[in-house]
């Protein structure tokens, strides 16, 4: 899996790697595009969570279309799940970040996760009320 340079160095190598000089232009967004997807294949790998609400989105695309009346209502029904995902992925981001600061327990590592945990949460709410206030 690529990773940006500013991010190659292997955890607990020691050395800090040489940072190359940064993209402009098109090769920058393209580089930007690479490291949006290494960022998916490294969720969609790592986190189960995350691959379930893959699936769920695949399956429930369909349903969207099928039982949304309008444009707006679809776009809804879709974009909620789709909101989600990008919640998960910051709360992965948040416990990558945590989990590579240090294994010892500390609180403030504590509060972090169970805030992203929590932005989960409140994800999968507003996904139930809008499909449930669309849908019934």
């Amino acid at each position: 899996m690529s990773d940006s340079p500013e991010r190659s160095a292997q955890a607990g190598s020691g050395h800090s790697p040489e940072v190359p000089p940064k993209r402009k232009g098109v090769s920058r967004l393209i580089a930007a595009a690479g490291y949006s997807f290494a960022g998916l294949r490294a969720a969609f790998a790592s986190e189960e969570a995350f691959r379930m609400e893959v699936v769920v989105l695949v399956l429930f695309t369909p349903v969207a279309f099928l039982l949304g009346e309008t444009g707006v209502e679809r776009a809804l029904l879709i974009g909620v799940l789709v909101l989600l995902m990008i919640i998960e992925l910051l709360n992965t981001a948040v416990e990558a970040v945590v989990d590579r600061i240090g294994s010892d327990y500390h609180e403030l590592s504590k509060q972090a996760k169970d805030i992203g945990s929590a932005a989960v949460f409140l994800g999968m709410v507003l996904v139930a009320l809008v499909w449930g206030l669309i849908l019934l």
